[in-house]
């Protein structure tokens, strides 16, 4: 249990990172990173979602999708549905953390903008729910099955993203500084960050 536990934890983080690995969540990395302030209010907006959408939906899916229910004498499958159902989930939970940081924090809200709510279509956040889903399928006795192995997951993944979010903003603050030459100024030198940062993370790998 142990093991399975630090695997899931330092997996998530570090070795299957969704930005750096993955590759999911590109949007708000790039969109996001040029402020290390709205980096940061990203991350725990990210971590908030993530947390409490692998939890919700790995409730739905567990207590009402997982199996074949009989309607009217008619057998339903409803793992067709799980996607519509997680975007639901998502988009509720998006919504409640802007009401929040527009009444807690107007200016981080502003700063934020069109991001904040482009939470809900974030490929990451999603794939967090989906990957639940998917332990839940094929290894239904495995500790991301549960709604805790879940939630621990999402919360892991979260914290991958805003570590990896936080660093490429303090690197790209860093670019500012610098005299970066002319064709490599704005978007491009901050791909090649991102690009040397997912090769950094790439040590990780074989770590679990």
């Amino acid at each position: 249990m142990t093991s399975e536990l630090l695997t899931l934890t330092v997996g998530a983080i570090l070795v299957n990172n969704f930005v750096l690995s993955k590759f999911l969540g590109i949007c708000p990395f790039l969109g996001v990173s040029k402020n290390l302030k709205t980096a940061l209010g990203m991350s725990g907006a990210v971590i908030f979602v993530m947390t409490l959408a692998s939890f919700v939906t790995s409730v739905i899916f567990n207590l009402f999708m997982a199996k074949p229910i009989v309607i009217a004498g008619v057998t339903a499958d409803l793992k067709v549905l799980k996607t519509l159902v997680f975007i639901v989930v998502i988009a509720s939970l998006v919504q409640l953390v802007e009401i929040i940081l527009q009444k807690v924090s107007p200016s981080l809200y502003q700063a934020l903008g069109i991001f904040l709510p482009l939470i809900t279509t974030n490929c990451a956040v999603l794939g967090v729910a989906m990957l639940n889903a998917t332990a839940s399928e094929i290894s239904p006795n495995s500790l991301q099955a549960t709604w805790y192995g879940s939630t621990l997951y999402g919360f892991c993944s979260g914290v991958g993203f805003a570590l990896a979010l936080v660093l490429f903003s303090s690197l790209r603050e860093k670019l500012d500084l610098a005299q970066v030459p002319k064709p490599f100024q704005g978007v491009s030198i901050a791909l090649i960050t991102a690009g040397i940062l997912a090769m950094v993370f790439m040590g990780f790998s074989g770590l679990v």
